[in-house]
């Protein structure tokens, strides 16, 4: 079945009946979240489900989140990328796993190569938090402490090779401390990991905003930084890197993309293409990732290649400065 510009807004406003690659009662896509259940990553998955299939066309559609968690996120991306490339299913691809690990693991059981890039969601910045009890007020008193007893303060992470752990040791090196002044304790979540805290296992953590937005505005947690060129408008309050004098902490930031096994033809390519810039336009889907502290930015598979192939080389030199692997 050939795909013209046409039939292919067709599929967009729902108005195609069918496609060849679908199933012929149903069409039901996996989507593969490669961390814990209630981290950044899943609620993301979640919310880009809940809106996409209305943009799908045919009827029934379903997109099925799964979590599979472990190895910094490498254990569901190297899932997806050994999945048949028939488009059912899809990678919620993330900073940790789909550019930390291919930058600074030659063990990485996949490159970028090895994935169908559709396109970027969204944007989604780093911020450092205590629990709103803690007698860190700003970022300044945080590292002090930090300096001042060096090995005593935990934070918590999702493992070795994630956003979390290299943003908080890039602070640190930032400030001019040794890497490991502060103790990492691993989780396999931005979920678990904002639980640690939470519970006081943890005294401060990095993390992406949207695992954390829902503990800020409960205030449960206390935002120190943020990266970004400017403050945010749902954090007025909350200094950004360079307002905080740790500049160099703004090149942390997370991110969500779109992706498949390589080898997804020109035609499952261009539908799910549609269908994420279509979800782009979906003002719900706007409101809802905006909710979740991440910034909508949705971009077509090209993109989303040149971004992550950015990333890689940003944390290969991070990984150099900070004599890590």
């Amino acid at each position: 079945m050939m795909f013209t510009r046409r039939s292919m807004r067709m599929v967009a406003a729902g108005m195609w009946p069918s496609l060849s690659w679908a199933q012929p009662a149903a069409r039901t896509t996996t989507l593969v979240a490669p961390f814990t259940p209630g981290g950044a990553a899943d609620l993301a998955a979640r919310t880009f489900a809940t809106y996409a299939v209305k943009h799908m066309g045919g009827t029934p559609t379903a997109i099925v989140v799964e979590n599979r968690a472990g190895a910094s996120g490498a254990i569901g991306t190297q899932y997806v990328a050994r999945a048949r490339p028939d488009g059912e299913t899809l990678l919620l691809a993330r900073v940790a796993a789909s550019a930390i690990l291919p930058a600074i693991d030659p063990r990485t059981p996949y490159q970028i190569d090895d994935f169908t890039w559709i396109g970027l969601l969204d944007l989604n910045p780093y911020v450092i938090c205590v629990r709103a009890d803690s007698p860190y007020r700003d970022l300044a008193s945080l590292l002090n402490a930090i300096r001042n007893a060096p090995g005593t303060l935990n934070f918590s992470t999702s493992g070795p090779a994630t956003i979390l752990d290299l943003g908080v040791r890039h602070l640190l090196a930032t400030a001019g401390l040794p890497i490991d002044a502060a103790q990492a304790v691993p989780y396999r979540g931005g979920g678990e990991a904002l639980a640690a805290l939470l519970s006081g296992d943890a005294q401060f953590g990095g993390n992406n905003l949207g695992d954390m937005m829902g503990a800020i505005r409960n205030r449960q947690v206390r935002a120190l930084v943020v990266t970004g060129e400017a403050r945010l408008p749902e954090l007025p309050g909350v200094p950004t890197a360079a307002e905080a004098g740790v500049g160099d902490l703004s090149q942390i930031a997370g991110w969500n993309a779109l992706a498949g096994p390589a080898g997804m033809t020109a035609e499952i390519t261009a539908f799910w293409s549609e269908v994420l810039a279509a979800t782009g336009r979906d003002r719900e889907w706007l409101t809802a990732t905006r909710r979740l502290g991440s910034v909508p930015h949705v971009t077509d598979g090209a993109a989303a290649r040149a971004h992550v192939e950015t990333q890689i080389e940003l944390y290969r030199r991070i990984a150099r400065q900070l004599n890590l692997g």
